[in-house]
C-alpha cells in the first residue's frame, strides 16, 4: 500500500513540538521502513518553513534536513493538473490550498493513505484516506501498513 506523509510527521521527527511527538513520529517512520512512502514536494517546502520560522533553525541546517528527507523518500512535484484538482478540493470541501495540494499530490501518486493530523481523520478523496497516525487505536489502513501490507 502506498502512503504519503504530511509536513507535521516530518516536523515532529525533527523535534518540533517536543520530545514525545518526536519519539512517536520517529517510531512511526521506523515502523514504516520498507513501505511505499511518498513525500509531496509541498511537504518539503512547508517543512523548511516550519524549521526556519517555528524552530528557528539556521538556513543551512534546515536546508540540510530537508535535503535528507528528500533523498530518503520518493518525492512528487506539484503539476498544474494537481493544482487544479487542489482548487476543486478547496472550493468543494473548504480545505486550505496547500493542504489540498498535498492531498491532490498523494492522489496523483497513487497513494491509498495520507498520514496527517491536519485534516479531518477518515476524509477520503481521490482514493486517498486521511489517517491520523497518532490516533489510538490506529486506523485499520495504518494497521495494515504497519503489518507490512
Amino acid at each position: 500500500m502506498r502512503l504519503a506523509l504530511d509536513t507535521n510527521i516530518l516536523a515532529y521527527a525533527e523535534g518540533v513540538n517536543g520530545a514525545a511527538r518526536q519519539a512517536a513520529s520517529t517510531d512511526l517512520i521506523r515502523r514504516l521502513e520498507g513501505a511505499d512512502l511518498v513525500l509531496p514536494v509541498q511537504v518539503l517546502g512547508e517543512l523548511l518553513t516550519v524549521l526556519l520560522r517555528k524552530a528557528h533553525w539556521t538556513g543551512q541546517v534546515a536546508r540540510q534536513a530537508v535535503g535528507e528527507w528528500a533523498a530518503g523518500f520518493e518525492t512528487r512535484p506539484t503539476s498544474i493538473a494537481t493544482f487544479i484538482q487542489a482548487t476543486d478540493l478547496m472550493v468543494e470541501h473548504a480545505i486550505p490550498v496547500w493542504d489540498a495540494v498535498i492531498l491532490a499530490t498523494a492522489a496523483e501518486a497513487g497513494c491509498r493513505v495520507l498520514l496527517s493530523e491536519d485534516f479531518h481523520a477518515g476524509f477520503t478523496w481521490g482514493g486517498v484516506t486521511v489517517v491520523n497516525p497518532f490516533a489510538d487505536p490506529p486506523h485499520p489502513l495504518l494497521a495494515v501498513a504497519l503489518a507490512g501490507g
